[in-house]
């Protein structure tokens, strides 16, 4: 192997390993999306991704909130903290469906997940 090739190996793989030393390896605290939850009623999650929690945390988090949301009927809203999470909720919605996208935090844990259902 010629002395430039290896120089070149040498190069990319310092480089490599700066770059997982300055994001600290596998970035523990980036989002990452997990699979969704069923939906307990008509409509679907379309979408769930969590922050400094497990998917499972989130999955409990986000049927929690569907279960506090329903309780004062099908369009109704979750005005209380669920499984200590504070969240807000941001709706469009048309005379047939509710899409929403939810953000619950608990410190520095993020739940985000999507919806629609039926009205």
């Amino acid at each position: 192997m010629s002395r430039w090739i290896r120089l070149c190996l040498g190069c990319a793989g310092a480089a490599a390993c700066l770059a997982l030393t300055a994001t600290g390896g596998a970035d523990a605290a980036a989002a990452r999306a997990c699979t969704v939850p069923d939906y307990p009623g008509a409509g679907y999650f379309t979408s769930l991704k969590v922050k400094r929690v497990s998917c499972d945390k989130g999955r409990k988090v986000t049927l929690a909130h569907y279960r506090c949301r329903t309780e004062s009927g099908r369009a109704g809203r979750c005005e209380r903290r669920v499984l200590g999470n504070r969240c807000s909720e941001r709706r469009t919605s048309i005379p047939t469906e509710i899409n929403a996208r939810v953000k619950c935090r608990k410190g520095d844990a993020r739940v985000i997940y999507t919806y629609q259902q039926n009205t």
